[in-house]
């Protein structure tokens, strides 16, 4: 009865599919207000007055301010820096000022356009060239949040060996998550003074811990329940805490219970997306495509304040370089400030800015050398035994070169690369032909000590009357997270998967087994959740239980071994692996346990006429260790193509002021189905001995390839070298008319 490597059903699909999931507004809560946030309708200044329409209805109103807060007026994250509401000084535009609650959804709404807010504003920095002037502070020392080099071998000596250089800038935009549930939280507090918060999210422990500081009460007295949560993309990693705290304090000055439900403009217009980055290449390579330096310079705009940023730009400049070896390197990352929303969490988590760099870089170091990029790569693509930028010897599961091969071999790349330039040479032709090939690492779990520093824990129970009970943090955000979990405890108690039972995370019921985020669920959650399994089992071996067991014989064997307990449990702690060194002062060492790898092909069509880029195909092949679940495993890879074409292609979130203009569907243009193109999906598993069966990550690498691969399909497609995202047909046209001109 093996689960792992089984396309098991969903545990959560039927409730979904049949409607009977309850998302958080979803929930009657009696007495419940609802809740809506007074914004700051400038990007930087201060407050001078806040004056009530007396004219309003203020009577059924509930208004709570900074000044409400019975603890610290922050967002507890890795800084302390962001208040839960503006209290004097405004560092964006959209920040929260006051928040405003009405039993009618309605008539909150119309409260907000009865208040009106003096301001003295000043001046804002809103690219990330002017928060780099010395003479345009934001804080009072720079505007540098965040920086980080990493350095290895003599750069110096590197160039010096060169026979060419080749430089280039690259430039990435900012990207919406566009989840398919918008943010919400409801929170009350108990008759015992237990403060419930609920919700859509991906990390309830996060929540648990931002709001101690705001509300002071022993630990067990806040309670966070995850709720069926439509998706999350890293744009409900940390923003929840922001609302979650917004709900309790209205809550508590109410004396009811609130529900905060953004709708989708205020969601767009004020939590966070992907960081814009700035990336600057200086390649070394020697006449045979060897590299031998590579000076790398990464800017990200991290916005007002610093949420995650500076482990977005660890994870950024960590995979800078691409999955090839080099003796010589400098990577120095910088994360600044602007004056504008916070930037944040986002699939990928900084590698996908820079590994578009990285690949088109590739690119063009192979045009420069009048090389086969093909060849290029092959000639430093990560192997087993190499050294990374920090030193890392990768020393198993390394697929870099599988990947390779197979979407070459199944894409037909050479044939086709050849095919598509007899069809450009025709001048006749309605459109142009491209193809184009990118290869990308990602890796898994959190960067250096950052596993240690968590110390999750997982556990697995059984009761006396037979029931397999999983408690973990570990959230279903839609990426089958409970499935996966399910199926790697029944693998080990070697039982059926529809034993297996996957607690709802709440923080009362389990213990925390850390964020769910960085393609860490299945390879550290899993693993800690295998081990405790393995004990369980033992136990009921000892218990006198004899493999393969029946329903019947398991639940006898279940009522002896947990006779004297009544419930018998076993948890598991993330251990530090020996063979694991990492310094993050110097960073150096092992960044990642291990690495995941992918490549993929893409053909695409441009027409002459609109300068309109259809993708027609897309071929990828991903080493993710080991697929627990394969036909999840797809569904990641097929979603996370589909998304990162977005971002190549389409997504293009326009500021002015500060203030995102397009903060609409209707506007702001994400794929649908008739943009997703067929794709021809190859699950390659290079195991890792310390991943549960094998397994590695999956969730963030498909986010990594697409945008350079369709880049440079347009590059073989036109001749244009387009370093900037989204390649637009407005920009097509641009720079195919520069180009004749």
């Amino acid at each position: 009865m093996p689960s792992v490597s089984e396309s098991f059903r969903r545990k959560e699909g039927p409730e979904k599919l049949t409607g009977v999931a309850k998302y958080i507004d979803d929930y009657p809560l009696p007495g419940c207000i609802h809740g809506v946030t007074l914004r700051s309708s400038i990007a930087r200044g201060v407050i001078k007055n806040i004056h009530f329409d007396p004219a309003f209805d203020w009577g059924p109103v509930t208004v709570v301010s900074a000044k409400d807060i019975p603890g610290q007026n922050y967002v507890y994250l890795i800084e302390v820096d962001q208040p839960l509401l503006a209290e004097h000084q405004i560092r964006h535009a959209e920040e929260p000022i006051l928040v405003i609650g009405h039993p009618d959804r309605a008539k909150a709404y119309e409260a907000l356009g009865h208040v009106h807010v003096e301001y003295d504003e000043w001046d804002p920095v809103l690219t990330m060239e002017e928060s780099l002037d010395a003479k345009r502070l934001l804080y009072a020392a720079d505007n540098v949040f965040k920086r980080i080099e990493i350095v290895k071998g003599d750069l110096d000596a590197g160039f010096a060996l060169a026979d060419f250089i080749v430089e280039e800038e690259y430039r990435v935009p900012h990207q919406e998550q566009a989840y398919i549930e918008n943010n919400g939280m409801a929170a009350w507090e108990e008759d015992d003074g237990t403060l419930t918060i609920m919700g859509s999210m991906q990390c309830p422990f996060y929540v648990h811990k931002a709001m101690s500081p705001l509300f002071p009460r022993e630990p067990d007295k806040i309670r966070v329940i995850q709720t069926t949560t439509g998706g999350g993309f890293g744009g409900k990693e940390e923003y929840p805490n922001m609302i979650a705290g917004h709900a309790a304090l209205l809550a508590l000055e109410a004396k009811r219970p609130v529900k905060i439900i953004y709708d989708r403009h205020e969601d767009m217009l004020a939590t966070t997306k992907r960081h814009p980055a700035r990336v600057r290449h200086r390649t070394g390579v020697r006449r045979d495509g060897t590299l031998v330096a590579q000076d790398i310079d990464v800017l990200m705009d991290g916005g007002a304040y610093v949420t995650l940023s500076p482990v977005v730009l660890s994870r950024g400049i960590l995979h800078a370089t691409g999955p090839y070896e080099c003796p010589n390197v400098r990577v120095v990352g910088r994360v600044v400030a602007t004056s504008t929303p916070p930037n944040g969490a986002f699939r990928g988590f900084g590698a996908p800015q820079t590994l578009f760099a990285a690949e088109l870089q590739m690119e063009k170091i192979a045009a420069r050398l009048q090389m086969d990029p093909v060849a290029i790569r092959r000639k430093n693509l990560l192997r087993e035994g190499a050294l990374t930028a920090t030193g890392q010897m990768l020393r198993e599961s390394v697929g870099a070169s599988t990947v390779l091969e197979q979407v070459l071999a199944r894409s037909r790349f050479a044939d086709k690369k050849k095919k598509y330039a007899r069809w450009n040479q025709s001048k006749r032709r309605p459109s142009w032909r491209g193809i184009g090939l990118a290869a990308v690492f990602h890796g898994d779990g959190f960067t250096g000590g950052g596993e240690v520093f968590l110390r999750s824990q997982a556990r697995v129970a059984l009761s006396p009357d037979g029931r397999i009970r999983v408690d973990a943090a570990a959230t279903e955000i839609g990426q089958g997270t409970t499935s996966i979990l399910a199926q790697i405890v029944a693998d080990a108690l070697e039982v059926p998967y529809d034993w297996v039972e996957v607690e709802t995370p709440d923080t009362s019921k389990v213990p925390d087994s850390g964020p769910t985020v960085a393609s860490r669920t299945c390879m550290i959650v899993g693993a800690l959740l295998h081990r405790a399994a393995k004990k369980l089992k033992l136990a009921l071996l000892n218990a006198g239980a004899h493999w393969p067991l029946g329903r019947e014989a398991f639940e006898r064997a279940a009522a002896r071994a947990c006779a004297s307990r009544g419930e018998l449990d076993f948890v598991e702690e993330f251990e530090k692996p020996g063979d694991i060194e990492w310094d993050d002062v110097s960073y150096r060492g092992d960044a990642y346990g291990v690495f995941s790898y992918a490549a993929m092909v893409v053909e695409l069509e441009i027409d002459k006429l609109t300068y309109e880029i259809t993708v027609k195909n897309v071929v990828t092949a991903q080493d993710v260790g080991k697929a627990i679940n394969p036909l999840l495993v797809e569904g990641q890879i097929i979603g996370g193509t589909s998304q990162a074409l977005g971002y190549a292609l389409l997504e293009n979130a326009i500021f002015d002021r500060g203030v995102m203009q397009n903060a609409q569907l209707t506007n702001y243009i994400i794929p649908t189905t008739l943009d997703t193109p067929p794709m021809d999906v190859t699950i390659v598993e290079k195991p890792y001995s310390k991943g549960p069966f094998g397994a590695k990550g999956v969730g963030e690498l498909p986010m990594d390839v697409p945008a350079p691969a369709v880049a440079a399909a347009v590059y073989d497609a036109t001749g244009l070298f387009l370093t900037e995202l989204p390649i637009l047909p407005e920009k097509l046209c641009q720079a195919l008319h520069a180009q004749e001109n």
